[in-house]
């Protein structure tokens, strides 16, 4: 299973639409998408990554919110 399905059974996405508002159904269907891990689920799976390309990726992340992080508290602080 994904790491964003959290053990559920795939049933698939429904949004009602309510008085014919379609934008606010279209709002709170993205919501539901992003929630599932839907799309970052299918880019993953487009074409196939190496392990060490996963670990190497991750830990560039890891390192960017890192020093977004430093970045953000030495502005609080004034530096």
């Amino acid at each position: 299973m994904s790491k964003y399905s959290n053990d559920r059974p795939k049933t698939g996405l429904k949004v009602e639409v309510r008085n014919g508002d379609f934008a606010g159904a279209l709002r709170k269907f993205k919501k539901k998408v992003a929630l599932e891990g839907v799309l970052i689920e299918y880019k993953e799976k487009q074409h196939y990554e190496k392990p060490s390309l996963k670990r190497k990726k991750a830990k560039a992340a890891g390192r960017a919110r890192h020093l977004k992080a430093m970045r953000e508290r030495n502005k609080e602080l004034g530096f």
